[in-house]
């Protein structure tokens, strides 16, 4: 068994490992729901690494991914965290953990997925609506004055041309690629084998682990017990988090829109999303 202490919010500077005493301490770093900012993840993060307390880092991620930028900038900070080696970073994936939530875990020294964990999901995707058949109807029509040809490209009022879908092709096989990459590095597999796992479906975590994409399967008690481990922690360590202040929309669009829900913010805002 393991126990955690919580302190206030996030951005308290208050929440140190160093507050409740001891040196056997695993930082617990909750991301979940949808991923849409990075700035306070990656500042848990940054504290968790120089506090001298703090011996491991622990994620749980149970998210099915999100805007790409703040994926790639968590990914960065568990990177960075990672390559200075001083302390371990360990993922473990809870309901799902897919796309950018998998993007995110790549990162980390060490995966631990449940057997029914949903993950992989590694691909890149954005969606537009089109409302000029809509507006047709209903007699409304829409003037565009635009400084060059590409001004209004993703515009919801027409039609996609041909050229436009091709230039928006080119910008998500680019990100693909950038996903493929960061896999291929956090994993130490190589790119020829990342690639064919990289189209989009899911995984479960036995699926995941037999193909390399995540090391081993237990659930969050498993992967504190393997975070006690690989940090050289002796007894029972002492989990310590921040309570995160989350938004009542927040808590819908996370909590009860599910695996599927990622889909929303690109299709209202034409984002690249993981």
């Amino acid at each position: 068994m393991f126990w955690t202490t919580r302190f206030g919010n996030g951005k308290s500077s208050g929440w140190m490992g160093s507050a409740v005493g001891g040196d056997n301490q695993i930082a617990l770093v909750r991301i979940e729901g949808i991923i849409t900012n990075s700035e306070e993840i990656t500042e848990i993060l940054s504290r968790s690494s120089d506090d001298d307390h703090i011996k491991a880092i622990l994620l749980r991620i149970d998210s099915p991914g999100g805007a790409v930028v703040p994926s790639q900038e968590i990914y960065d900070a568990v990177k960075k965290i990672r390559l200075a080696g001083k302390k371990k970073v360990i993922t473990s994936m809870g309901t799902v953990a897919a796309s950018g939530g998998y993007y995110i875990a790549a990162a980390s020294n060490y995966i631990m997925a449940n057997p029914g964990t949903l993950t992989g999901s590694l691909g890149v995707i954005m969606e537009m609506a089109n409302f000029e058949g809509l507006l047709q109807k209903v007699g409304v029509e829409s003037v565009v004055i635009k400084s060059g040809a590409n001004k209004d490209i993703g515009s919801p009022f027409r039609k996609m041309t041909k050229e436009e879908h091709l230039l928006f092709q080119t910008v998500l096989d680019d990100v693909h690629d950038q996903f493929i990459k960061a896999v291929s590095e956090g994993r130490s597999l190589t790119m020829e084998k990342v690639k064919p796992l990289a189209d989009g479906r899911i995984f479960t975590g036995r699926q995941a682990q037999k193909l390399g994409l995540v090391d081993g399967i237990g659930n969050m008690e498993d992967a504190v017990a393997k975070t006690a481990q690989m940090a050289g922690i002796d007894g029972k360590p002492k989990v310590v988090e921040t309570q995160k202040g989350i938004s009542f929309f927040k808590m819908l669009q996370g909590r009860f829109l599910g695996p599927s829900a990622y889909f929303m913010p690109v299709r209202l805002n034409a984002l690249l999303s993981f």
